[in-house]
């Protein structure tokens, strides 16, 4: 991951999941109730409560059961839960911004005047930013957004408009129907400075509001539609999706820029007589970008499917070849069935092996004609291979007379999100030619490498550590080897990842002759924090006395076995060659120049309705 992408994954901090419609609701009447006693002044507390949620409350009401029927009558797709989430929001921007110019007008006696002013800016400033959600949720163009984005503002002008003598002084509707729907006389005392020319005013301001959302909108979308062939709403509604409902949506979207690519997919499986006890399945993807889009859940995935106890750890390959969609995950899968069905077993392995160049240390341990290939870069930090050093490092490999390689990157030493490299593993830099040639080294090893009939033990504990503590639902799991009497100890954490040092303590205190551990790169622990690292929110001494544990019981399971691998090549759609380093420098700029825009543009808008208010 580089530094670009880090910032892009930071944007996992803004996930949550939406409250029910009513639940949104119900804190929405709640805050109108507390704003009503503040902001009213009758003999009663509960008739101010009563007042604040009607004039404040009902609106928000409205548009959370309104905007998703006409929003879908209109081609949108807003579901209940975001309207009312949405709904409240503004609710909770006209509270704040009125309770801010009460009290300035409290201290500076400027009048009940300028705090309905006031109001009129903030309802026009929620109809800007209802459209703005609208318009990237449901990809409507801008009249058509207009109409549902306008019910909050709109349902509260009326009711000012009703409890007003405005609907009097204009004479709307002939006798009857000003006896019947003025209620002037009904209405707290503070609704009296209303005057018919507000009206215009609000919609004079509204009506700015809306340019300043298109212009915003036409600003920031033109580079990504140059670049990415796609609309930044595209990116917006599907992370809406994503954080408020947990929809598909962001995926929809990274299929429209993703690339087609051929990726091998390795499966090594050990049998015994009563079937298969383990299984290493090694897809050469990327298991991002998080939670469980694209393919942040496929170390699970992966795990279902095998017959014994399933070690799907990483491989060298980053954030541009994300799966796109977690339908691709299929395809993955299908290819690993494939290649386990073509698997040739053997009763010979040899004694692991490893060697060191600059950083880069690699273990390999041969089973018949193949290989198994962990490299780490511990205790010196390290994130992601890219998928052409692991090709290269592979191949190398073969060069020295092995059939197929299984190239694993261990994954287990990083600082976390800080600093310009993050550890990134590209083409052409020193540490890339540092692994290719640790692994020649290792490959030329093996072939000389003491070679007898392996026994394989195993454990697994789901743990009680939750994906927010670093660890994800296949907890740890162990692999003992012995050959000849030399143990080698493989340990996977299903995390992303793990904290400066653990690793070395982990292999420090494991009784084998080799050691080493390895992380899947699981997403699914990114849902809530860019990085979440393995030790990061979990006690070091209790995980490596649980690993102690697992090698005791994987020690005790040892039993003769046989091994084969295969592989076999999938065609998937991953996010492509540059485009997530493009994809986040746009997410970037918007982040940082679009804020600077959006606070001009806003500058703009108030600037013009502080002139419109003037002229009036």
């Amino acid at each position: 991951m580089t530094a670009t992408q880090s910032d892009l994954a930071s944007l996992s901090r803004y996930i949550f999941r939406a409250p029910q419609w009513y639940a949104s609701v119900t804190f929405a009447l709640l805050i109108a109730a507390l704003a009503g006693i503040g902001a009213f002044d009758s003999e009663y507390i509960l008739q101010d409560a009563w007042e604040g949620m009607f004039f404040i409350g009902v609106p928000t009401v409205v548009a959370s059961v309104l905007t998703t029927p006409v929003d879908r009558r209109l081609g949108g797709q807003l579901t209940y839960n975001r309207s009312s989430l949405l709904a409240l929001a503004c609710e909770a921007i006209v509270v704040t911004v009125m309770t801010i110019a009460g009290i300035f007008a409290a201290f500076t006696g400027i009048g009940q005047q300028f705090v309905f002013d006031v109001l009129l800016v903030s309802l026009a400033a929620i109809f800007a930013l209802r459209l703005f959600v609208v318009m990237a949720v449901s990809r409507t163009s801008f009249l058509v957004s207009s109409v549902s984005a306008g019910i909050q503002t709109g349902t509260a002008a009326l009711l000012f408009f009703i409890y007003s003598e405005t609907i009097r002084v204009l004479e709307v509707g002939g006798p009857l129907v000003q006896n019947v729907l003025a209620r002037g006389s009904q209405a707290p005392s503070e609704l009296g400075v209303i005057e018919p020319r507000d009206f215009i005013l609000l919609a004079l301001v509204c009506g700015v509001y809306a340019l300043g959302v298109y212009v915003f909108l036409v600003v920031i979308d033109r580079p990504w539609r140059r670049s990415l062939g796609v609309s930044v709403l595209d990116f917006v509604r599907g992370f809406i999706g994503h954080i408020a409902e947990g929809t598909r949506e962001l995926e929809d979207f990274f299929e429209k820029m993703g690339q087609k690519a051929v990726v091998p997919v390795t499966v090594l499986s050990f049998r015994t007589d009563e079937g298969e006890k383990a299984r290493f399945v090694l897809p050469m993807i990327h298991p991002g970008p998080m939670g469980e889009i694209g393919g942040g859940n496929l170390p699970r995935r992966v795990a279902s499917q095998a017959d014994g106890l399933a070690f799907p750890p990483h491989a060298t390959a980053g954030h541009d070849f994300n799966l796109v969609t977690e339908r691709e995950v299929d395809t993955i899968l299908k290819t690993a069935e494939t290649a386990f069905q073509r698997i040739e077993y053997s009763d010979t392995a040899t004694q692991s092996v490893r060697a060191q160049n600059g950083d880069a240390k690699i273990i390999g341990q041969g089973f018949g004609d193949d290989a198994l290939l962990a490299a780490t870069y511990s205790p010196e930090f390290a994130d992601d291979v890219e998928y052409s050093v692991g090709l290269a490092t592979a191949a190398e490999a073969r060069s020295n007379g092995l059939d197929d390689v299984m190239l694993v990157d261990a994954h287990n030493c990083n600082n976390g999100l800080q600093g310009e490299d993050l550890g990134h593993v590209y083409p052409g830099s020193e540490r890339s030619f540092q692994m290719i040639q640790a692994a020649k080294a290792v490959s030329k090893d093996l072939e000389s490498a003491e070679r007898g009939a392996p026994k394989l033990g195993v454990a697994w504990d789901e743990t009680e550590w939750t994906p927010a503590e670093g660890i994800g639902p296949l907890g740890i799991r162990v692999s003992v080897f012995e050959v000849e009497g030399q143990r080698t100890t493989y340990v996977l954490v299903d995390g992303n990842n793990m904290e400066p040092g653990l690793r070395d303590r982990i292999v420090s205190a494991v009784d084998a002759d080799e050691v080493e551990v390895m992380t899947t790169d699981t997403h699914i622990v990114n849902m809530v924090e860019s990085s979440n690292q393995v030790g990061g929110a979990i006690d070091h001494d209790e995980l490596i006395s649980l690993v102690n544990r697992l090698v005791e019981e994987a020690t005790a399971d040892l039993e003769p076995v046989e091994g084969g691998m295969a592989s076999e090549y999938a065609e998937v759609t991953v996010f492509g060659n540059d485009r997530t380093e493009t994809l986040a420098s746009h997410a970037n700029a918007v982040i940082a120049m679009g804020g600077a825009l959006a606070g001009a543009v806003i500058l703009a808008v108030m600037s013009i309705s502080v002139l419109i208010f003037f002229l009036a």
